[in-house]
């Protein structure tokens, strides 16, 4: 048996002994796809263990999250910070070997995977990622950015319409440098996939622009890297290399769904260690695999080495360009004191008219800020006029164009994110985040600075109907960890959320509206606490007013009706629920003082965020159904979004508080 051979070998036991001691896992696919993974960090993957971070590494997602153990394998025995008592740990409380990959965590993991397909948008990210730096930092004489993207996935991440999404994509944008790995083994959790994926991949992947490359049989590692080679040459395509597996290769239950997601049993171990002659300890792994994969991890050092000098000569000779591109890897600091200074918001204006003066500001101050949208820029004012459309013959375009595909835009941003050197905005309308979802609440888990606009936020969508008239969408993301969600009131508001979305490192999403809204005298950077008093009163309020975006302005004018009868009333903007629960308890004590019993809460959106804040005495006036079509000012008064109603729920909230009812 080669050497190479042993190494995959020693994959193979090392995740079944790690999955069995869990009494949890996958073993199937580590088994089946050791031979991939190790044939990519042994030949392919330049790294270096020292410096998991080091800026022109080749990127390796495992797409297929499950396999984690495989992972955690290749990064012990390549040298990096992952212990053979990390392995012994696997899925513990606390531990750098968590049951699926996650970001931060484990030091060689460059994504947090494990909800199919989004492993593949990430990889397509990091990849669009690379060669729009290249374009902007390369010379004749010097690539500073050039690396490549390996995905290794499965039959679940090509049957979710994410990665088919992701892929479609990346084939229509030409991306050379990244290559997918396919482990087809044709087993998922409930059988042989006959009856759910009998598809030509083939046919598929060209017909989306990509090459196409078959390893019948992946543990020969020689034809295998044939492929991998192949498919590095091919710089005008994405390239897609079938690899046929199976899946718990080496033990009794190969080619079963039953070493798909449970261990393997200790009479199926041990019976699998003979098979394969295998002799060490438990968790030991055999000196001359040891002493190979050493050698190997020490040699990838050179590359950082090499690539080192080489960027100090670039520096002398293009000191200019490698200071931005120092910038660009940094991060730039902008000073934002007199942002909202270089606006004038005097007249009625949409917040996504707003948002779109605003970013296109700071994209002349953020020569790293990309931004995309699912084939709406025109509606949602995101397009960067400073620069152009990123395209195959145009890498340095800043502007995105997704295409119709939501779910895939998300996970691509996060992979954008993550390469480092890029900040990025994507944009869709509020109704469409549900499409979403996946990935924002993966940018929330990972906690990268992913910023999400979305615009036609609420029942104000008018005529095109329930269906895109966002309702449970707000408190949807809002129920996310982590994740901001800002609904500015107006123009300066929507100043303040940029802010706050470019100096935390926290996701946001800024919900943004698509008609005008009034422009509110004692707005502005306040509205950086998530909630404050916008309108208030002389002495103690007999009852407060609280809102965010357009609802705001019915605040105001029951405010203007409910004073003329005498009434002291306090309207409170709370754009940012997130930010507001950050701050002291005096502060929230003054904006919302407990005395206060009687209390009005109004939004266009479910009820289900506002109750905390009405609290018992409070009412609420927000959405229980879903909209109407109708002109915007008829689907408000339908559904009771007036300043009359307000009115008369904050004379009610104060009969109640008053009898304590």
């Amino acid at each position: 048996m080669s050497v190479k051979s042993k190494c995959v070998d020693t994959l193979r036991i090392l995740s079944a002994e790690g999955i069995q001691k869990a009494k949890s896992g996958h073993p199937g696919i580590c088994m089946g796809a050791a031979p991939i993974g190790f044939e990519v960090f042994a030949d392919f993957l330049n790294f270096s263990y020292n410096n998991p971070k080091w800026d022109n590494r080749d990127r390796f997602v495992l797409s297929a999250g499950h396999g984690s153990m495989l992972l955690y394998c290749l990064l012990h025995l390549f040298g990096y910070d992952v212990t053979k008592e990390d392995l012994q740990n696997f899925r513990q409380l606390d531990s750098r070997t968590p049951g699926h990959p996650e970001y931060g965590r484990t030091a060689g993991v460059e994504t947090s995977t494990g909800p199919l397909g989004q492993g593949i948008g990430n990889a397509v990210g990091f990849a669009l990622a690379e060669a729009h730096l290249a374009s902007i930092f390369n010379t004749e004489e010097y690539n500073i950015v050039d690396h490549y993207t390996y995905a290794l996935c499965g039959e679940g991440c090509l049957e979710e319409g994410m990665g088919y999404e992701a892929c479609s994509f990346a084939g229509a944008q030409k991306l050379g440098k990244l290559i997918l790995l396919y482990d087809k083994n044709d087993i998922t959790i409930e059988g042989n996939t006959a009856n759910t994926f009998n598809e030509d991949i083939v046919a598929r992947f060209n017909a989306q622009g990509w090459q196409v490359i078959r390893v019948p049989d992946a543990t020969d590692l020689v034809v295998l890297k044939s492929a991998i080679e192949k498919a590095k040459a091919d710089l005008t395509r994405p390239s897609l290399v079938i690899c046929t597996t199976k899946i718990g290769h080496g033990s009794p239950l190969e080619n079963s769904e039953k070493s798909h997601g449970a261990p393997l049993g200790e009479e199926n171990l041990a019976a699998t260690k003979a098979k394969l002659n295998w002799k060490e300890e438990p968790f030991e792994v055999p000196a001359e695999v040891k002493e190979y994969c050493r050698k190997i991890a020490e040699q990838k050092l050179n590359a950082e080495i090499y690539w080192n000098e080489k960027f100090s000569k670039y520096e002398q000779e293009f000191p200019e360009l490698a200071a931005k591109y120092k910038q660009y890897m940094a991060g730039y600091e902008i000073d934002y004191t007199d942002l909202l200074a270089k606006f004038d918001f005097s007249t009625p204006e949409a917040t996504r008219v707003s948002g779109g003066k605003i970013l296109n500001e700071l994209a002349k101050l953020m020569p790293n800020l990309l931004s995309g949208s699912a084939d709406l820029s025109p509606s949602t004012m995101t397009n960067l006029k400073c620069s152009t459309v990123f395209t195959p013959e145009n890498r340095a375009g800043r502007n995105i164009q997704f295409g119709i595909r939501e779910h895939a835009m998300a996970a691509i941003c996060n992979g954008v994110t993550l390469h480092g050197g890029l900040r990025i905005v994507c944009s869709t309308f509020f109704a469409f985040s549900d499409y979403m979802k996946g990935g924002i609440r993966l940018s929330a888990l990972m906690d990268i600075p992913v910023i999400y606009v979305m615009t036609h936020d609420s029942i104000g969508v008018g005529e095109d109907g329930p269906t895109h008239q966002p309702v449970e969408q707000l408190i949807g993301l809002r129920s996310i960890p982590n994740l901001k969600v800002f609904r500015p009131c107006d123009g300066k508001e929507t100043v303040a959320a940029y802010i706050s979305a470019f100096t935390q490192n926290s996701p946001t999403v800024l919900v943004l509206s698509r008609q005008n809204l009034n422009q509110n005298k004692e707005s502005g950077i306040k509205a950086l606490a998530g909630g404050y008093i916008l309108d208030d009163c002389k002495g103690k309020p007999d009852v407060m007013l609280i809102s965010s975006g357009s609802e705001v302005d019915l605040c105001t004018a029951a405010k203007a009706d409910l004073q003329a009868e005498g009434y002291k009333v306090r309207v409170v903007s709370m754009p940012c629920m997130e930010e507001f629960e950050k701050q002291t308890p005096e502060y929230k004590e003054h904006v919302l003082p407990c005395a206060v019993k009687a209390r009005v809460c109004v939004e266009a959106a479910s009820h289900f965020s506002w109750h905390r804040y009405a609290r018992d005495y409070g009412e609420v006036i927000a959405m229980k159904t879903f909209g109407t079509s109708a002109p915007a000012k008829t689907v408000f008064e339908y559904f009771g979004f007036t300043k009359e109603k307000v009115t008369e729920k904050a004379k009610l909230s104060i009969k109640r508080a008053k009898q304590g009812k």
